[in-house]
């Protein structure tokens, strides 16, 4: 079994095909799948979908791109996230590369997210692009070791991931582990220890070899796994039992880990 932690399937162009995506998802045996919030109006779209299939759950959040998106405060999130099917706060952190000039802004909405996190004792799902040192240094300020999290997507060097770890955070590694010239990227997902490796595709974005520049999916998460594995010289069942295991201990809302640990101990 595999989980795609991190998937937008309620973006049009998954949606309007959710049955053959998710045909997709059962034979490539990627069982579940995270349905991540961006802004707040889209949020019912993320949790009806998680309402409607008990193999997905949801986060609630407001992505740092969206500076004119409505500003979410600590009670909402926390009001949102008490819902029984939203399992992590975000999608929340700090990008430069899109976002430029004063950014205050989305310091602050970071902060409020880390602070809803804490507060509900769920997890962070956290993006960050062309920031590092003020996302790493924001966490810590923020204490979001209290309630952990994932750094999604991640695309920075291994320094950066080891700092990010001694936070308490776990690491997501997208389909661009596959990629030729990613070898920053391969070089983080063999080091990575193996109980804080998760696996994404953050579709439909970045979908891996051999669907490079083609709509992703999340069944294609299969691919990011089975190419991980190959860098650390494991079985892939063994890299798929365990990122799956990573999964619901952190997202432990789920209520999933023990049935994990029965199927693959």
């Amino acid at each position: 079994m595999l989980v795609d932690s991190h998937c937008h399937l309620n973006f049009p162009d998954l949606v309007a095909r959710l049955p053959e995506v998710m045909d997709t998802m059962r034979a490539a045996q990627v069982t579940h799948a995270l349905v991540i919030g961006v802004t707040l109006p889209d949020f019912p779209s993320v949790l009806a979908l998680a309402e409607a299939h008990d193999n997905l759950w949801a986060t609630v959040g407001v992505h740092p791109d969206n500076q004119d998106a409505v500003e979410p405060t600590c009670e909402q999130l926390v009001q949102l996230a008490s819902h029984p099917r939203v399992v992590g706060i975000g999608e929340t952190g700090l990008d430069y590369y899109w976002c430029k000039g004063e950014l205050g802004w989305q310091h602050e909405r970071f902060r409020t997210h880390i602070r809803a996190a804490r507060e509900c004792g769920l997890p962070l799902v956290v993006h960050t692009r062309e920031s590092v040192v003020d996302t790493l240094r924001l966490l810590d300020e923020e204490n979001a070791g209290d309630c952990g999290g994932v750094m999604h997507c991640f695309t920075e060097d291994w320094d950066s991931a080891k700092r990010a770890l001694d936070l308490g955070m776990h690491i997501s590694i997208s389909g661009i582990v596959t990629f030729k010239n990613a070898a920053q990227v391969q070089e983080v997902a063999s080091k990575v220890p193996l109980d804080r490796l998760l696996v994404e595709t953050d579709s439909p974005y970045l979908a891996p070899v051999p669907y490079r520049g083609k709509q992703n999916q999340p069944g294609y998460v299969r691919h990011v796994a089975e190419f991980i594995a190959g860098l650390r010289g494991i079985p892939f069942e063994q890299l798929a039992a365990a990122t799956s295991d990573n999964f619901f201990r952190l997202f432990a809302k789920t209520g999933q880990r023990s049935h994990i640990q029965g199927e693959v101990s």
